[in-house]
């Protein structure tokens, strides 16, 4: 054996006050904690970066613990024989969140907590686990206590590279993580001339040296003067934060070079993953029996998901397959930054702006089989038949234009590829990453233009449907609905520019930049090796595309939520910075919204392109009308549930009484 696990219940209480859901009927939550324990001497593949490195009991073995939540059916032979892995994110349970339209809470208990209850009246058994290393408590977030690897007692050190850009003014220190929420990896030296601290105003911008004077490696410690006048205020010299007296600059890119220490093994976080799905389903009967097991994440954890499945973790130690079904979503064609010296999990990936050279988007980007054109490498997500799960992968608009979505379904030319069988690729058009699931009001935030509020929580619903179908008798979902180049729906960003409506005074993104081949050396290849960090620049490039869209300015190609068939107003993947941030760059992951004009009169006047708010929907009644006709289309299609027919009309009637429509036709 070489790696084992057991687990400890601590808590077991009513869940939703005891609501009898369905057929499954009344829910439970368990909370307890996962240990673990790898014999690294014996341990062969996958590959687990520095698990040579990691501190050892008197036997040789590696030893790690996770937190543990589960919420099942009090009977679990009344449920559905499936278990659910929400992956949470950055230690957040959400699945709950987007499945069951709930609020957010990491303590999910009450009868509010199980929103619509969706999950649990299909009966699933939720799982979560802490996988990620790097985290500090706080919260309710799901911890994993990672190891930090040194190398004959003595401190494993290298070269680190990190960015920080803020959008607040008045911001004097920062982890360096970045985060508050993740711990850093210190520095060896408190002496800044041992590093070295540049700014940018975009990316590709000159770096402009600080000097080491100017800066420190310190934190700031603040409390109410002694005479209660003011704040007294100390510098304290801390090796886990950097410090500029005079403040970071609003929307300039930091970036700091400097020798850290104590990597954690954080990619123990994919074995702990994989023991505890497969003990569960396989060999503890805590949750009955088992016949599927699942996994979902959006985001962060739609890396890890593919991560998981690439590094071949999807096989247990026996060779079974783990999970059955996987259902990233927004992750574009990125992978995780977990198994890996010096990683960082909780950073956002790598944009137009933000967070540049960090690993995530590297080869291969596709579940398919496909060569590097730079590299020669060949290589592909899903290459292990005996345990690779189905896949249904979505992604909103915005991942095309900031998370190089295109890559998943293209060649590293920008040519379609051929998809595997077992995997279904869905955009869903003119959405952003992040979508609540009621959302009434939008508004600008940080954004030049106002954030996207097209609603689509209620295709996860379907999508699992869809997927559990497939798994468990051999129905095939939907086929795949994304944009190609072979029928025009897939095209390069100036193409794009061309054919988007020419609306007065709205400034439109370059585009994505292409995404460089970096030189990691072989931290990905071979256990344990030392990584190139900071990266070596190729100076090569990968082609990025993007929907193309149609004279409204929606994407033609993908699944179009209601919101996007009956539309109030052009919704899109992308949105902008204020010049205070860097104008006319790419805003992280949000999409924008730009209202058509109300009247034919108020278009012309302006010269807006679009046709007018009145003219497609003279009443509000009208307006609802639409959206039902596109609600049961997707229903007809597949990718929405009948249930959420009511859903949607209901939040149709929400917005519609904000719109200076009339009632009826009479009014």
């Amino acid at each position: 054996m070489t790696s084992a696990i057991t687990f400890t219940i601590e808590e077991r209480c009513s869940f939703a006050e005891g609501t009898a859901f369905g057929e499954a009927g009344a829910y439970e939550r368990l909370t307890g904690r996962a240990q673990f324990w790898i014999d690294p001497k014996n341990w062969t593949a996958p590959a687990i970066i520095d698990l040579e490195h990691a501190p050892r009991d008197a036997e040789g073995a590696v030893h790690f613990a996770a937190d543990l939540c589960i919420l099942k059916p009090v009977e679990p032979a009344r449920g559905n024989g499936r278990l659910l892995f929400d992956y949470g994110n950055r230690g957040n349970k959400r699945c709950l969140q987007f499945f069951n339209d709930a609020p957010v809470n990491n303590s999910p208990l009450s009868l509010a907590d199980a929103g619509n209850g969706f999950l649990m009246r299909r009966g699933y058994s939720i799982v979560w686990l802490g996988w990620q290393g790097d985290l500090y408590p706080g919260d309710g977030r799901m911890l994993l206590d990672a190891p930090i690897a040194t190398r004959d007692g003595q401190p494993i050190t290298g070269d680190l590279k990190v960015e920080f850009t803020v959008s607040d003014p008045g911001i004097r220190f920062l982890p360096l993580s970045g985060l508050a929420v993740s711990r850093s990896y210190p520095t060896m030296s408190l002496d800044t001339k041992s590093a070295q601290l540049t700014r940018r105003r975009y990316a590709d911008s000159k770096r402009l040296p600080i000097p080491s004077e100017a800066w420190q490696f310190a934190r700031l410690e603040q409390s109410r003067a002694i005479d209660g006048v003011g704040q007294d205020e100390a510098i304290v010299a801390s090796d886990s934060h950097i410090f500029l007296p005079d403040g970071f600059q609003q929307g300039w890119i930091y970036e700091l070079i400097y020798e850290a220490k104590d990597p954690r093994v954080l990619g123990l976080g994919h074995l702990a993953v994989r023991d505890l799905i497969s003990l569960l389903k396989h060999d503890d009967p805590l949750l009955g029996p088992i016949e599927k097991a699942y996994a979902w994440g959006r985001s962060q954890t739609g890396r890890a998901i593919r991560d998981f499945v690439y590094l071949g973790f999807n096989a247990d130690a026996e060779g079974r397959r783990v999970f059955d079904g996987v259902m990233p979503h927004v992750a574009g064609g990125g992978k995780m930054w977990l198994n890996h010296r010096f990683a960082n999990p909780t950073l956002l990936p790598g944009q137009e702006y933000e967070n540049h050279d960090a690993p995530v988007d590297r080869f291969p980007f596709a579940y398919a089989w496909s060569r590097d054109h730079l590299s020669g490498r060949e290589d592909a997500i899903l290459k292990r038949p005996d345990s690779d799960p189905l896949v249904i992968h979505t992604d909103s608009a915005t991942e095309y234009w900031q998370r190089r979505a295109s890559l998943v379904h293209t060649d590293t030319l920008g040519r379609d590829l051929p998809q595997p069988q077992g995997l279904r690729l869905y955009l869903w058009a003119s959405s952003q990453h992040y979508a609540a699931a009621n959302v009434t009001k939008t508004s600008h935030g940080k954004a030049l233009l106002l954030q996207n509020p097209v609603a689509t929580s209620a295709f996860f619903r379907a999508n699992l449907d869809n997927l559990d179908r497939w798994a468990s008798g051999g129905e095939a979902p939907p086929a795949s609905q994304i944009p190609l180049l072979s029928d025009g729906t897939l095209v390069p960003a100036a193409e794009w520019r061309s054919r988007f409506p020419k609306i007065p005074g709205l400034a439109l993104p370059r585009g994505p930049s292409g995404l460089e081949l970096l030189d990691y050396g072989n931290a990905f290849e071979t256990e344990g090796r030392i990584t190139e960090n900071p990266p070596k620049h190729s100076g090569q490039h990968y082609p990025i595309l993007v929907p193309q869209v149609d004279r409204q300015g929606h994407d033609l190609a993908g699944i179009r939520a209601p919101m996007v068939q009956a539309p109030l107003g052009t919704a899109v993947g992308w949105n902008l910075r204020r010049p205070e941030n860097g104008l006319g760059a790419l805003l992280g992951i949000t999409g924008g919204y730009l209202p058509f004009p109300w009247s034919d009169e108020e278009a012309e006047q302006s010269s807006d392109p679009r046709q007018s708010l009145l003219s497609r929907y003279p009443t509000a009644g009208a307006y609802i009308a639409a959206i039902r006709r596109a609600a049961e289309d997707l229903v007809e299609a597949g990718f929405l549930l009948e249930e959420d027919l009511a859903r949607t009309e209901q939040l149709a009637a929400i917005w519609a009484a904000d719109l200076p429509l009339k009632e009826s036709d009479s009014a």
